[in-house]
């Protein structure tokens, strides 16, 4: 008589042990906040730490004043390591026009998750960049802002990615907390518009100069 043999083990379904350990995040696309929009306060520190300073690419040290940098129009610039060149253009693109939007009633400050990585110091100096860096913890401002969240993380978008980081984006921010003007580089190839920025700075700073006069 031929013999079936089986090889594969017997088990019990009722054996299987589910994976409570494994958590399901519901996918929810991000909305970046736009012209119009009012934002919540930022809630930028003092604390020094958080602030990065260069001048042609060299550290610089001083006091904070979030008074001075509340008081006026304020542009602010997401920036990863992670973006590669597309970030380094961006940067750069900003480096260049930083002197206007000061000349202009307004600030510019760059916000990022890595503003203590050596690298940033580093590419400052490459580039003899004069910008201003802010440590965004956990990308905190960037979740208000709505350009970085871990229910659509960048992967998501963009081949290459492998790590979940802000979009590169772009706003300028009127002293009423206001978006007067909003950038996304949703595809890496629309670089934003020098002479929009400007305009934008310009536009909100003699507003505010009016409403201090009036």
């Amino acid at each position: 008589m031929l013999t079936t043999i089986n090889k594969y083990p017997f088990f019990d379904l009722s054996e299987i042990i589910p994976d409570n350990d494994i958590t399901y995040k519901s996918y929810k696309a991000l909305k970046p906040v736009k012209t119009g929009n009012l934002i919540p306060d930022i809630n930028l520190v003092t604390d020094y730490k958080r602030w990065k300073n260069f001048y042609n690419g060299a550290p610089t040290h001083g006091p904070i004043s979030l008074k001075h940098l509340y008081g006026k129009p304020l542009t602010i610039a997401f920036y990863s390591k992670h973006w590669g060149e597309y970030g380094v253009e961006q940067l750069k693109q900003l480096n260049t026009i930083q002197s206007e939007i000061k000349a202009n009633g307004g600030n510019l400050l760059v916000l990022t998750n890595e503003a203590g990585n050596d690298q940033l110091a580093k590419l400052t100096w490459e580039h003899s960049l004069s910008l201003n860096f802010y440590h965004d913890i956990n990308n905190e401002i960037a979740s208000k802002f709505r350009v970085y969240s871990e229910n659509d993380p960048t992967w998501n978008r963009f081949s290459g990615i492998d790590v979940n980081i802000p979009l590169l984006a772009i706003y300028v921010i009127d002293t009423d907390r206001h978006i007067v003007y909003d950038h996304i580089n949703r595809d890496l190839s629309n670089t934003f518009i020098a002479d929009d920025i400007i305009a934008a700075v310009y536009n909100a700073a003699l507003t505010t100069n009016h409403k201090k006069s009036a």
